[in-house]
């Protein structure tokens, strides 16, 4: 056989084919078109219509961009098929190995009375909040059936170490199991650190057992959002890091914020609150519509353009540390950039399609109730059990996990079908997040043009690509955050 094709084949194209992609306007001068693997590229608003048309120049320098990403192709070129297929596969295969991070709550009882906690805490002396061996048995039965080769088991609360003993269980327990099973066993506390003892380091050290807190920002604003009774909330958790990065390592203590209506004026004494600390990065987060947020009203304490103004400061100032030479990450950027900049996905829930409830991530409460997620276990503390999945006392692997409440979310939710998802330019960094648009309009799917999580990350998605495109050394940077995730 000829290794050549035809010379017709070589002859000069005279036009090509649009592959498919989408397109939004960017600003008055721009707009951005992606395609399904979530390439993207910026185009001037005068190219669009000659693009779509197929009236654009073969001559044109804009031509080899696009079919170098994929929007279009010449008549019979297969390679470019091949390639869109390879990147949404790539992007998709995490789904194979369906369920990672198993979260075991194991008690409700918490030193801390924040008013934006998103569950129903209880206090430290209400042992009935407590989960028990036979739970915890049964919900490692559970993690050991997900076929995904990496688990990681996150011990929440309440405040976690006040059930000690039951998270020692858990970890040895799931070590004895895991010398037949194999697997990555990888373990998290979800802690404030003011009750972290030397005897628990010792323990954590010994299995490798990482540390994940809260800092939302200097002393006074902290000890605010994360009251205690001694208002001694930020000391306490700066004396537990200093402990806990002796004991087990710098990097193996991670920190989250939550911005208040307090937190709005001061980002960037919060980013060097962090820096102070000697933290590498900071998740610039949102208020989340469950628990105490909604009882306290704090949920309400302001709205969407408010939350982007304080995240686009921050921002700002993040990068202008980085140009200063201080390498900082705002990470939920980061997560999003991934997605943007490489065929990789960081498997964050939040923005994952089909949705990560379930098939990422799934909740064994400390009753034995199975959730989707943290946030479906959140709902039903407020009384709506939409996405309990069933008991780990009471039912199968097979039953929760095929069950009609995880199923119907999921397929209701799939962002390339839902109506304004599926045409969303945005569609292929963005995520589906049923339960949120549940808790907020009760319809999985939510009125699009009312949803506060669409808005959010629209803004995001866009400032993001504007800032990309306006200056090559923040594009840079933005390269190194994406490759780090």
């Amino acid at each position: 056989m000829s290794k050549f094709q035809k010379l017709e084949f070589y002859a000069q194209q005279n036009t090509y084919e649009l592959l498919p992609f989408k397109f939004d306007r960017l600003n008055d001068d721009e707009y951005v078109i992606t395609n399904m693997a979530g390439e993207f590229h910026v185009i001037p608003a005068s190219m669009l219509e000659p693009i779509i048309s197929k009236t654009l120049a073969l001559s044109s320098e804009l031509i080899a961009t696009l079919r170098s990403k994929q929007f279009i192709r010449f008549t019979n070129e297969q390679a470019p098929l091949q390639l869109l297929a390879l990147k949404i596969r790539t992007r998709l295969s995490r789904l194979a190995q369906f369920t990672s991070l198993h979260i075991f709550v194991v008690t409700l009882r918490c030193d801390h009375s924040c008013p934006y906690c998103q569950v129903s805490r209880q206090s430290e002396n209400k042992g009935e909040f407590d989960m028990t061996t036979e739970m915890a048995d049964k919900s490692l039965d559970f993690v050991f059936r997900s076929p995904n080769p990496a688990i990681k088991i996150e011990f929440q609360g309440g405040e976690p170490l006040l059930n000690f003993e039951m998270v020692k269980y858990v970890v040895l327990e799931a070590k004895k199991r895991n010398l037949k099973e194999g697997r990555d066993l990888r373990f998290v506390i979800a802690t404030t650190l003011s009750l972290l003892t030397d005897d628990m380091l010792d323990f954590c050290k010994q299995h490798n057992i990482v540390l994940s807190s809260s800092l939302d920002g200097p002393m006074d604003l902290h000890n605010a959002n994360r009251p205690r009774p001694g208002r001694d909330s930020h000391q306490r958790f700066e004396e537990g890091l200093k402990k806990a990065r002796a004991a087990l390592g710098y990097d193996q203590v991670s920190a989250l914020m939550t911005t208040t209506d307090k937190s709005l004026p001061r980002a960037r004494e919060i980013i060097d609150e962090y820096l102070r600390l000697g933290f590498d990065g900071i998740f610039l987060r949102t208020l989340s519509p469950y628990g105490f947020a909604i009882k306290t009203k704090k949920f309400m304490s302001y709205d969407t353009e408010r939350w982007l103004e304080f995240y686009k400061e921050g921002l700002e100032y993040i990068i202008e540390l980085n140009k200063s030479g201080i390498r900082f990450v705002e990470q939920y950027s980061a997560i999003v950039l991934t997605k943007m900049l490489t065929s990789g996905d960081p498997g964050f829930v939040d923005l994952m399609n089909p949705a990560g409830a379930g098939i990422a991530a799934i909740v064994f409460n400390y009753d034995g109730s199975v959730y989707a997620s943290d946030e479906s276990r959140m709902l039903a503390e407020m009384g709506d059990h939409t996405f309990r999945l069933g008991s780990i006392l009471e039912h199968s692997y097979e039953e929760i996990i095929l069950s009609d409440q995880l199923l119907d979310a999921l397929e209701n939710s799939f962002t390339l079908s839902a109506p304004m998802c599926s045409d969303c330019a945005f569609e292929p960094y963005c995520g589906a997040e049923p339960v949120y648009h549940h808790a907020i309009h009760k319809d999985v799917m939510a009125r699009k043009p009312e949803s506060a999580f669409c808005k959010r990350n629209m803004s995001i998605f866009k400032h993001l690509i504007e800032l990309m495109g306006s200056d090559e050394q923040t594009k840079r940077i933005f390269m190194g955050w994406a490759n780090r995730c």
